[in-house]
Formats: structure tokens, C-alpha cells, sequence
């Protein structure tokens, strides 16, 4: 061995022990990670990751749902770069503005649906639910409705981990009995996973049972109560669970009905992986109260979250003589420096036309994707474009999950991760949200490697 390599090799298992010893990773299994730790990676190039070895890896999760226009682009760099040079920060607080952030929240204005024309900025996904949440209470209290405070979720949906968003949230598994969470006035009802819905039931029956129960929810609860609906057009990390056509429509009609405002929560849907800027109305035929947003807003280039709310409400808020100030918002709210690179990544956006490679692509690798239904152990393949999912089944007639203690999602993913392709593991799925600008070549890559990934583990497991 060369003293560069034993060198190189010696500074990835210090870098590798440094992680151990002190970074305490999200969703970090304690039992497991002193053992196991972390893949440490160095270097992307548009799709694809590196590692510190130099193992190169097709990234068919897009980092987190969010590396949208692909990663290691100067122009990026050059736009963050620029910034830091002419502005890096200014305090955001009461009367003070930066030329990104007013750019941006008008931009965010003009490509949002209908009437939501104004936008609290903050640091991703969590805390721009966290400002949706702020910001209906405070909305409900200036209307003068003190007890309309009650939020109703769904279950397996996943909203962000700070303590309300978690708490909205609806996936068991994110919700173990060391932490604590708001129960009193945080509701849900069920997943509209119709995969999972009681067998021989039809579509339009499970559809009918969805908005029905939602109606019942808010009539026990109380209409004046209730004061938002949160749901994502699409469930990510919950399952990649598609409603039922017409959920959303629905749904909505019934919200309008009882005053209930709907808050779209688009962190994963928005800028692109639908194939649209937003999912809300171009793909689902709504225009909700609220759209939350982040991941794609700036591609992961940097740490940036929305939340954009309609004229309606700004109108309520900020009614004169009313003597109010909105003592809600972060240190980072329209950071400048992040502001500028989600400009450049929309602009990369208009001008490259990811969204009709991000259409064109994406129902293609749906439909290959769909091939590995002939595999015994899948169960179901389900999502929309460049959001997929398969689901993994011990017995197809029964759909029965396979035991925990298997792990049959990350048992697949790490024979994945040894031939070149990463995927996402949650428990019975394997998740995947490529960058837009993947290729139907990459896509045949991602399908063939995932299906060779899935017979191997067959065999040690009887199949």
C-alpha cells in the first residue's frame, strides 16, 4: 500500500470515528450506529454522489426529496458566492429588506395559485409548518375566534420533526414514547392509502369513507374549533401514498364548508417533482389557504423554507387600527445568501426545462418501475413522476408486511448501495425521488440495479 493511500485511509476512519463519537444524527438508531456508523460521503456531480473511498453512487433519493437541478453547478456556486461577497446577512426584523429576499417573495407570489400572494420565509420544511401554525392562530385570534385552534392531520403523514410539526405529523413510527408531543388540540384521521384500505373495498367507496370521516372529525370536534386541515398533496415519507382522485377536491369543498382552513403542505410536492411549480392546483385542482414549502425552493443548495398565504388572511392580519404586530419569524427569515440561490435555481429551472424532463421522465420511471410487480415480494409500486415507492409484501394475496425484525427495506437498499444506486428504506419501502434531470438511461440503471437488489435478498428469505 502507498503512503498516500494508507494516508487517505487513515484520515476516513478518523473522519468515520469523529462522526461516531459526536454526531448525533436524525432518526440515529443508538443501538446499531457505534457498530455500523455512517457512509461518508465527499464529492456529488449532478445525480450522483461520492464517497470518501470514491465509490460512486446514482442518488435515486435526491439527497432528501430536494437536489432537484442536480448538484455541483457553478452557476450555483457562483450565485452563492457573489452574494457573500456583496451582502452576506441583514437582520430581517420589522422594517428591513434585502434585494433576494423582496425578489424572491414576489417571484414565490407569481408562481404560487390564485391569491396566495404573501410569504413568510424560514429555515426549511419544519419551521415553515411551524410559521403555518403561528400563523393561523393568529389569524383565528384576530377574527376573534379564540377557540378555533384545532388542527386536524392524517396518519402516516410526515409534516417536519420540530415539536409542532412532529406533533401534526402522523407517522407512528415518528412518534417513539421518549419524546413528547401536542395532543390536546392536534387530531387525525386516516391515511388515504387505498392499498391499505379494508380489501374488496372499491376506490370510490374508500374516498367516500375519507371525507366522510374527516366530516365527522370536525363535527365532533366542533366546527368552531377546528381551525386547519394539513395535508400533503402526495404523502412522502408516510408511503408515497397517491389519494384517491378526487380526495383533494373533496376535501376542500368540506373545509370551505365549515371555515376550516387548508394548508397544502408542498416541502416535497412544489418546484418541480410533480412535473409543476406547485402541486396544489396544476396537478390536484386546488388553491388552498396555505402552501408550505422548502427542499426544491433552493435544490439543498443551501437551508430555505416558505410559507405563502393568501390576500384573504393577509387582509384579516394586517387590518388597520388594529394596532398588531406579527411577533413571529426567525434570525434567517429571507437570508439573503439563501434567497439568492433559490433565484438562480428557478431561473435553472425556466431556462433548462427541468419540469418537462421531470414530467417526461418521470412517467416513464413509473411505468418501468412497474415491472418489478412480477417480483413475489412487491407488493405494490406507487407515486406520481419523480415520486416513487415500492412497497414489499411477505404474501401478495394478503399483503402482509414483513416482521420488523427483517428490515426488508434496508436490506435491499444496502445490496443497492453495493452495486452503485441508493434508495430510500422505511421500514416494508424502498423510496425514490431522483434529481429532475435524471435521464431514461439512469432511470433503466435505478430499475435493473433495484431489481437484481430485490432477488438478492429473496433467496436467503425463501423466495
Amino acid at each position: 500500500m502507498s503512503s498516500d493511500q494508507s494516508s487517505s485511509d487513515n484520515f476516513a476512519k478518523a473522519i468515520w470515528q469523529k462522526d461516531v463519537d459526536h454526531f448525533t444524527h436524525p432518526w440515529q438508531m443508538f443501538d446499531s450506529f457505534p457498530q455500523e456508523g455512517s457512509m461518508i460521503l465527499e464529492k456529488a456531480e449532478g445525480s450522483y454522489l461520492i464517497d470518501i473511498e470514491g465509490n460512486r453512487y446514482l442518488d435515486a433519493v435526491g439527497g432528501l426529496w430536494c437536489t432537484n437541478i442536480g448538484q455541483g453547478r457553478e452557476e450555483m456556486a457562483d450565485a452563492i458566492a457573489d452574494q457573500v461577497r456583496k451582502l452576506a446577512y441583514a437582520s430581517p426584523f420589522v422594517d428591513s429588506t434585502t434585494i433576494p429576499g423582496a425578489q424572491l417573495a414576489s417571484t414565490l407570489a407569481e408562481l404560487a395559485p390564485g391569491s396566495l400572494n404573501h410569504v413568510l420565509f424560514s429555515c426549511g420544511g419544519s419551521t415553515a409548518i411551524d410559521s403555518a401554525y403561528r400563523l393561523i392562530q393568529y389569524y383565528q385570534n384576530c377574527r376573534g375566534l379564540h377557540d378555533k385552534k384545532h388542527i386536524i392531520a392524517r396518519d402516516a403523514s410526515y409534516h417536519g420533526s420540530t415539536y409542532i410539526a412532529m406533533s401534526i405529523g402522523g407517522k407512528k413510527a415518528d412518534h417513539p414514547p421518549e419524546f413528547d408531543y401536542e395532543r390536546d388540540t392536534i387530531h387525525h384521521v386516516s391515511s388515504p392509502n387505498f392499498y391499505r384500505a379494508p380489501q374488496h373495498e372499491s376506490e370510490d367507496a374508500f374516498l367516500d369513507f375519507l371525507v366522510n370521516e374527516l366530516e365527522q372529525k370536525i363535527l365532533e370536534i366542533g366546527a368552531d374549533k377546528v381551525a386547519a386541515f394539513f395535508a400533503e398533496p402526495i404523502l412522502g415519507a408516510g408511503g408515497v401514498v397517491v389519494p384517491p382522485a378526487g380526495y383533494h377536491k373533496r376535501t376542500h369543498e368540506l373545509c370551505k364548508q365549515y371555515d376550516v382552513l387548508y394548508v397544502s403542505d408542498e416541502v416535497v410536492t412544489a418546484f418541480g417533482r410533480l412535473g409543476h411549480w406547485f402541486a396544489s392546483q396544476d396537478v390536484f385542482g386546488i388553491q388552498p389557504d396555505i402552501i408550505t414549502c422548502a427542499k426544491g425552493l433552493s435544490s439543498g443548495y443551501l437551508p430555505l423554507g416558505a410559507t405563502i398565504y393568501s390576500d384573504e388572511m393577509h387582509a384579516v392580519i394586517s387590518e388597520q387600527g388594529k394596532d398588531r404586530c406579527f411577533t413571529s419569524g426567525y434570525t434567517y427569515s429571507g437570508h439573503p445568501v439563501c434567497c439568492a440561490a433559490a433565484l438562480k435555481n428557478i431561473e435553472i429551472m425556466q431556462r433548462e426545462n427541468i419540469f418537462e424532463n421531470a414530467s417526461n421522465v418521470g412517467d416513464y420511471f413509473g411505468e418501468q418501475l412497474k415491472t418489478l410487480l412480477e417480483l413475489p415480494i412487491v407488493g405494490e409500486v406507487r407515486g406520481y413522476r419523480l415520486m416513487q415507492c415500492v412497497e414489499f409484501v411477505t404474501n401478495k394475496d394478503t399483503r402482509e408486511n414483513f416482521p420488523d425484525t427483517v428490515d426488508i427495506g434496508k436490506l435491499i437498499s444496502d445490496s443497492a448501495d453495493a452495486k452503485g444506486l441508493m434508495v430510500r428504506p422505511i421500514g416494508n419501502l424502498n423510496v425514490m425521488s431522483p434529481p429532475l434531470i435524471i435521464t431514461k438511461e439512469e432511470v433503466d440503471f435505478v430499475v435493473s440495479t433495484l431489481r437484481s437488489s430485490i432477488v438478492d435478498v429473496m433467496e436467503p428469505l425463501g423466495y
